[in-house]
């Protein structure tokens, strides 16, 4: 406003100085902010230029809804049971609307039909490629070992390691499913839009996926 003013009074040389301040003043402030701006990009893009919103293909070419591959819950599931019961550390995330291509790109994408051996082989503890996060499109198993970003939440429970901070960072930035096995307890949890429930069941988590991918509803708010 005060350089708008300055400039409509034809003072020049306050007026230069001003435009420099204001230059240099956007550049500082990127740099400040730059965390921020990225996650502010990022949300956006997860959220909204999704691979059901926005996209040049599907409004050239546009398909038949509900072709997306059902989940294989019972892999899942099973594949978490057994992993809880021998306290194999584990990550998965699942996709939903968000594609979460950026984050499969962070690790090594394999695409492999879903099956509870190879999400146990993968997570044991000898395996390569156990550290970090699998991640399900499509009931594919479209990458592991991926890099998620974690929670800055301060306000969660002391007892929760990499993993759960992990599965709340990607459940704020996401609309993707989570499921952790903890390593020390082996107990499962599963997380939503930035809340986690902790210690459940194999039943608990196999009605959650199903109310989640096949009625699309959110108990966690119930």
């Amino acid at each position: 406003m005060i350089w708008l003013v300055v400039k409509v009074l034809n003072m020049e040389l306050l007026s230069s100085i001003l435009g420099q301040i204001i230059g240099v003043g956007v550049i500082a402030l990127i740099i400040v902010f730059q965390q921020e701006i990225r996650r502010f990009l990022l949300y956006i893009g997860t959220r909204y230029l999704s691979k059901n919103r926005f996209s040049i293909e599907n409004w050239l070419f546009p398909k038949q809804k509900n072709l997306v591959a059902p989940v294989n819950i019972e892999a899942i599931v099973k594949a978490c049971r057994n992993m809880s019961e021998s306290k194999t550390g584990a990550l998965i995330v699942i996709a939903r609307k968000s594609e979460l291509q950026y984050y499969a790109e962070t690790g090594d994408i394999i695409e492999a039909e879903t099956s509870s051996r190879l999400i146990e082989n993968i997570f044991f503890k000898n395996s390569p490629l156990h550290d970090g996060a699998l991640i399900i499109i499509n009931d594919k198993i479209r990458a592991v070992r991926c890099i998620l970003p974690v929670t800055e939440n301060l306000n969660i429970p002391a007892h929760f390691g990499m993993r759960h901070r992990a599965a709340l960072g990607i459940s704020e930035h996401t609309d993707a499913l989570i499921v952790v096995v903890s390593e020390e307890t082996g107990k499962i949890s599963f997380g939503f839009e930035g809340e986690i429930k902790y210690g459940i069941s194999s039943i608990e988590l196999r009605q959650l996926l199903e109310e989640y991918l096949i009625n699309d509803n959110n108990p966690l708010r119930d």
